[in-house]
């Protein structure tokens, strides 16, 4: 489980298309507790470490990270992974929004965030607003009843509460922080991001079905 509070950003290294799907080696500073198996999300996509590096230090694999690389990890996305997020078109040297998974002893800071991707959504309008940005988003088909007013939404990994809700678009409003930590400083109109609404109401609706 994540909590949505990114922790900062890392760099596509590597990508390997196979024939089941796609493998990145992504570059990342300060994550010094990586191992096999590990839970991570990237740009709100939930992976598994398969193999890392520190600093020149083995990985898993036995093998030594690049000389220009302070970390890295790679993870593995099948098929169905590939073609239900963008990550399939990522390429080396974007940037994605990385975080670790929550510790049970761990301040739980944002909301319960999955990193089960419910669709990928477009970037409609982005506006400056003093010092903070408001970005504006479509609402995909088949998931308006998910998101209301002053609720919480997962874009990209980041958890983010809706300022505005309207029939076919939502706004969001973004602090300077968020902006600069996260990979929002680098989208544009016409962008994609990934959506995660908020399970509980997905948990809500399954226990009414049949009732209403």
């Amino acid at each position: 489980m994540f909590t949505g509070i990114v922790e900062g950003t890392g760099a596509v290294r590597d990508r390997t298309e196979t024939d089941d799907g796609l493998r990145l080696r992504i570059g990342v500073d300060g994550f010094d507790d990586l191992h096999h198996g590990q839970s991570i999300s990237v740009s709100g996509v939930c992976l598994t470490v398969e193999e890392y590096g520190t600093g020149g230090a083995s990985g898993s694999d036995g093998g030594e990270a690049a000389g220009d690389e302070p970390g890295w990890f790679e993870v593995f996305l099948a098929s169905e992974t590939v073609a239900k997020t963008y990550l399939g078109g990522v390429r080396e040297g974007d940037a994605v929004n990385v975080e670790r998974a929550m510790p049970a002893d761990g301040r739980f800071d944002g909301h319960v965030v999955q990193g089960h991707v419910d669709t990928v959504a477009e970037v409609t309008g982005i506006e400056r607003v003093g010092e903070d940005w408001r970005f504006t988003f479509e609402i995909p088909e088949g998931h308006g009843d998910y998101l209301v007013d002053k609720g919480s939404v997962t874009l990209d990994g980041i958890s983010l509460t809706v300022a505005e809700k309207r029939d076919d678009e939502f706004d969001v409003a973004i602090i300077p922080t968020t902006y600069d930590l996260t990979t929002l400083s680098e989208k544009s109109v016409g962008d994609p991001v990934h959506l995660e609404v908020d399970v509980i109401a997905k948990y809500v609706e399954n226990m009414l079905d049949g009732y209403v």
